[in-house]
């Protein structure tokens, strides 16, 4: 299984998707040190470096990083699938659950990937504003840029770390859906349109009752920023990510490639 997993992650940073996606995911909050009308984009008056990565995820966790997702994940299967390399792998002693398993690992990792360049180049633009103490909030945490009073650089390492926690578990249960749809289609293109697809639906449900809005995986992109009991969608997330991964797994293991 290391073995699987290893050679999983060298595929994956041998992508030119993944390549392009974590160059331009760490190169796009610099672009906040030369955008002059972004405190009047987002109504706040940005006073730390801080408050960066809120702004970066805030930008891009809605359409941007989903669609890295689901391209480089649809890939693992598609690209191998167009290659001829997966055909010949499962004819050796190798069980087909391992391999697949080996792969649902590696595409609920890369998301996690994603946010850690989107910070990490956030932090970076933001070391112009510095990383003291200020009055305000990171906009991962309590009263989100406003803040509930001064916060110290600890507090404020915290709630980013929180929001990018919770980040990554968001965009987790997309990965499993674009490896599921990779696993259906054995094509990269149709994977990935049948992911974005699914996403775009589901935010046009928004007509259906609140019962219903509940339990939409779209319902619950913003719950990085949330703040209190985040349990009930937390867990929700969690089993949409562990639906698609065993559904996943079942499809590949009858799955004639």
């Amino acid at each position: 299984m290391l073995t699987l997993l290893t050679l999983e992650f060298r595929k994956l940073f041998g992508a030119r998707s993944v390549r392009l996606a974590l160059l331009v995911t760490f190169l796009l909050p610099l672009l906040w040190a030369f955008a002059p009308r972004l405190d009047q984009l987002i109504q706040v008056k940005l006073t730390s470096g801080w408050q960066l990565p809120a702004v970066s995820i805030g930008v891009t966790i809605g359409y941007l990083l989903p669609l890295f997702i689901a391209v480089t994940v649809a890939e693992m299967i598609g690209s191998e699938v167009a290659q001829g390399t997966l055909a010949p792998l499962l004819l050796r002693p190798v069980d087909r659950t391992k391999v697949i398993a080996s792969k649902l690992i590696v595409a609920l990792t890369y998301p996690f990937l994603l946010i850690f360049t989107t910070v990490l180049g956030s932090l970076i633009a933001g070391i112009p504003l510095g990383f003291g103490s200020f009055a305000g909030g990171t906009g991962l945490g309590p009263g989100l840029f406003v803040g509930v009073g001064q916060l110290s650089p600890d507090a404020a390492f915290a709630e980013v770390l929180r929001g990018s926690v919770l980040a990554g578990v968001v965009l987790m249960p997309i990965a499993a859906l674009s490896l599921l749809f990779g696993v259906l289609y054995l094509n990269t293109a149709a994977a990935a349109l049948a992911t974005f697809a699914a996403l775009i639906v589901m935010r046009l449900l928004v007509v259906l009752p609140d019962a219903i809005q509940r339990i939409l995986l779209t319902s619950h992109l913003n719950l990085y920023v949330q703040q209190g009991d985040i349990l009930q969608p937390l867990i929700l997330l969690l089993i949409y990510t562990a639906g698609f991964g065993l559904m996943s797994i079942f499809a590949f293991d009858r799955r004639d490639v």
